[in-house]
């Protein structure tokens, strides 16, 4: 489910952040959580180029299971 993060929670398994409050996260079954939708990680100005990644979004199109509980 999608939900707003409420207080900080430590990193992101997939994309390394820190989870923040206010973050849009997904919660999955197992109540691990991650970034729903892009999450900023990187800016190069002399090439004028930003990096997003979408992290379980982009986990779950070739992956079905939570990153940290993969037999579940």
């Amino acid at each position: 489910s999608e939900d707003v993060l409420s207080k900080d929670a430590g990193e992101c398994a997939i994309c390394l952040e820190e989870l923040q409050q206010g973050d849009t996260i997904a919660r999955l079954p197992c109540l691990c959580i991650y970034h729903k939708g892009q999450v900023f990680l990187s800016m190069d100005i002399k090439f004028q180029e930003v990096a997003f990644m979408d992290c379980i979004d982009e986990w779950f199109e070739v992956n079905r299971s939570c990153p940290e509980h993969p037999s579940d």
